[in-house]
């Protein structure tokens, strides 16, 4: 940056070589992420020579940076004027369309560039995330996997290549390739996280929680890490850890409302009923639509014996997701400990309609029938959580208890 400073103060009459430097110049403050700097050398480098393709392409880019959607979309097509066969104006048009959410313009962009440039591997990358994006992982992956071929020490190819396979359920494949691009690049921050996130989704915290470490060593600000370690302690029964993540997460972006609910649920584990409710009541004042919020407060109200206030959180959450079957079943058990059998039935009734597969909502709308003398009942819903979990122990006991078989 200092060579082009230096030669652009020197005031040379040479306008290609003022354009150029102007132009490297722009690309260094890009790369710092310093867009508006880059735009303005950009700009001088286009004042310069109205002709000059890659000063449009650049300047494309930083808007983009910005998220000056239209001025990039203007800049590219200048560049595609100037010249048709500039694969890098499509791939950048096609980025921008990707960050507008417009999928299928983005694959059209992406398409046309490879057309022209078929060897170009960001390409490739960028139409596997537009695939990826519109939930077509199978061709995401196919292009991923022509990019590798391409470049087989392309991480970034690979770490999306990962998550792609983790979307399809392929946790095992995902890790792989995770693996493949944290050994091509030791410091891919992003790859380390993404594997913990993988490795959680298999149940294995201790590989999780080391992958996060690894992650916030490179980069201490990384609140995602910090957040989803804290959960993975929590997993682990290890609540002062989590608690500590989860602060350290809140430090860092005192606006997550998922952080809160985090650290709430640990607190509440340790049985500090009056933090975890702060916790989740600072949640839902920060996003008063954040239902697990509102069901998870309900759950520590309960614990602490305010049945109304838990009633009350429930049916809240219910109200925001009428879909959500752990509220239902959640408010289903207080009304069952508050003795109003007869609500606690048409909770545990809509628990099952939503999830029929729960052994447990039935045999506790089987009790409840018992309590209200329904003996008919209270048998069926017994025989049926047998049904689905032979190994119900509690549901035989009570089946014996009514003098019936299974």
């Amino acid at each position: 940056m200092r060579g082009c400073t230096a030669f652009i103060a020197r005031g040379s009459r040479d306008a290609i070589r003022n354009s150029l430097a102007h132009l490297t110049r722009g690309y260094a403050y890009y790369v710092k992420g310093d867009y508006d700097q880059a735009i303005a050398d950009y700009s001088k480098a286009i004042e310069l020579d109205r002709k000059f393709v890659a000063a449009y392409g650049s300047r494309g880019l930083a808007y983009d940076g910005k998220g000056d959607y239209d001025l990039a979309i203007a800049d590219f097509t200048k560049a595609m004027e100037l010249d048709r066969k500039f694969a890098p104006a499509y791939i950048g048009r096609g980025l921008v369309y990707e960050h507008k959410g417009d999928h299928d313009l983005s694959i059209a962009e992406y398409t046309k560039a490879i057309a022209l440039a078929p060897k170009d591997v960001s390409a490739y990358v960028g139409r596997g995330l537009a695939y990826e994006h519109k939930g077509d992982h199978d061709l995401a992956i196919a292009d991923y996997t022509k990019a590798i071929a391409l470049d087989p020490k392309y991480a970034i190819a690979y770490n999306n290549r990962a998550s792609a396979y983790e979307k399809k359920g392929d946790h095992g494949q995902a890790i792989a390739d995770y693996t493949k691009a944290i050994a091509l690049d030791p410091k891919f921050v992003s790859a380390y996280y993404n594997r913990g996130l993988a490795y959680e989704k298999t149940g294995d915290e201790e590989r999780a929680i080391a992958d996060y470490t690894k992650a916030i060593a490179l980069d201490p600000k990384f609140v995602d890490a910090y957040h989803n370690r804290g959960l993975a302690y929590e997993k682990t029964g290890d609540e002062e850890r989590a608690i500590a993540d989860f602060a350290k997460a809140i430090a860092l972006d005192p606006k997550d409302a998922n952080v809160y609910v985090g650290r709430g649920l640990a607190y509440d584990h340790k049985g500090d009923y009056d933090l975890a409710i702060a916790d989740y009541t600072k949640a839902i004042a920060l996003d008063p639509k954040h239902v697990i919020a509102y069901n998870n407060r309900g759950s520590t109200n309960e614990r602490r014996g305010d049945h109304d206030q838990a009633i009350a959180d429930y049916a809240k959450a219910i109200a925001l997701d009428p879909k959500l079957v752990i509220a239902y079943y959640n408010r289903g058990l207080v009304y069952d400990r508050t003795g109003d059998e007869v609500r606690a039935i048409a909770d545990y009734t809509k628990a099952i309609e939503l999830d029929p597969k729960d052994a447990d909502v039935y045999y506790k709308r089987g009790l409840a029938y018992a309590m209200t003398g329904d003996t008919d009942r209270a048998i069926a819903d017994f025989r049926s959580a047998l049904s689905l979990d032979p190994n119900f122990k509690e549901s035989l006991e009570r089946l014996k208890q009514l003098g019936v078989s299974f």
